[in-house]
């Protein structure tokens, strides 16, 4: 027997952290804007009540909208600002959880309870208002990563859903070389993706590429490679890309590990366990960090999906590697 309309089965997705941030405005009128921003309306105080209507609203979501998920919200906040040129109250709603899918829904349904609440207060001063703008501002969580708005968002709204921003640069004077293992990419049988990748997230962070080569799922070659590299004086940090997993021909990790100095296992299990939020088989790669000198060496999977992955995984961390091995002081 067939249904048509279902929930969508969030139960195999991995929880994450979310957040989604929404925004709409209410046209008042002159009359209205003033006794609102006086804060003297018959009713008393509006943006207080329309503030705690925003929340209310935002928790019931699921009970207002049929195919919703229920959540369990961690966080709501609604902010109001007064825009006197349009004589207009915009309304904010920031939405948080921790959860298997987004709260896009709750952030909307907060902004509307709370510009409906301000409708029904203000309407025996003016009938004749105009709720518009009412919109998805930014997200972040889950399989999709950070979606922005667009049309634009303010920089305060960046901060929110993405506190360390590309604007700030970890890695900025670092010294970074990418090597891809690949038996078919080094016989020339397909384009290397995943070092491209690589080179455009790192620089991204403020790194500056030195090398990015293609080998095959070689030992001797990636050994000689990393000494090459490390004898120039030039690079920090090397990333891998490939070999990690268990296959006859893999050999990244066991390579690197002759090699270095220390081990770091921590951030192969940081690896793993970031990257089963989006893949099961992430527990079966042998990713793992080691140092070598001055020089940080990170293996990650062999797809540009991994290497993404593993890459936003790293980012608040590497820094504070690159620092550590360096014997500067940190809190």
């Amino acid at each position: 027997m067939n249904s048509s309309f279902h929930m969508i089965d969030v139960g195999e997705k991995p929880p994450t952290r979310r957040i989604a941030i929404a925004e709409g405005q209410i046209r008042v009128g002159p009359t209205a804007f003033e006794l609102i921003r006086t804060r003297s309306l018959p009713k008393g105080d509006v943006l207080i009540l329309a503030e705690i209507a925003g929340i209310q609203g935002a928790k019931q979501a699921s009970q207002t909208i049929p195919l919703c998920h229920p959540m369990g919200l961690d966080h709501v906040e609604i902010t109001t600002r007064l825009d006197e040129a349009a004589c207009a109250v915009i309304v904010t709603c920031t939405a948080k959880t921790f959860a298997r899918t987004g709260v896009e829904m709750e952030a909307l349904a907060g902004v509307n309870a709370a510009l409906l609440t301000l409708w029904d207060l203000t309407k025996m001063i003016e009938p004749d208002m105009c709720m518009s703008g009412i919109r998805l501002l930014a997200k972040s969580g889950g399989k999709s990563g950070l979606w922005l708005n667009p049309a634009g968002v303010p920089d305060w709204v960046r901060q929110k859903v993405a506190p360390k921003a590309a604007s700030q640069q970890p890695l900025a004077g670092i010294g970074a070389a990418i090597i891809t293992l690949s038996d078919r990419a080094a016989r020339g049988e397909y384009a290397d993706q995943s070092g491209p990748l690589a080179g455009a997230l790192l620089t991204a962070l403020g790194a500056t590429v030195t090398e990015s080569v293609v080998l095959a799922d070689d030992s001797a070659a990636l050994r000689e490679k990393i000494l090459a590299i490390g004898a120039r004086g030039d690079t920090r940090l090397i990333i891998t890309s490939g070999g990690t997993g268990i296959s006859s021909r893999d050999c990244t990790p066991e390579t690197v590990t002759a090699l270095a100095d220390r081990v770091i296992p921590g951030v192969g299990e940081l690896l793993r366990q970031y990257g089963a939020q989006f893949t099961p088989y992430s527990w079966s790669s042998r990713s793992l960090a080691a140092t070598l000198g001055r020089m940080l060496i990170v293996t990650l999977p062999g797809n540009p999906k991994a290497v993404r992955e593993g890459i936003d995984c790293l980012a608040p961390q590497l820094r504070h590697l690159l620092n550590t091995l360096d014997d500067l002081k940190h809190d």
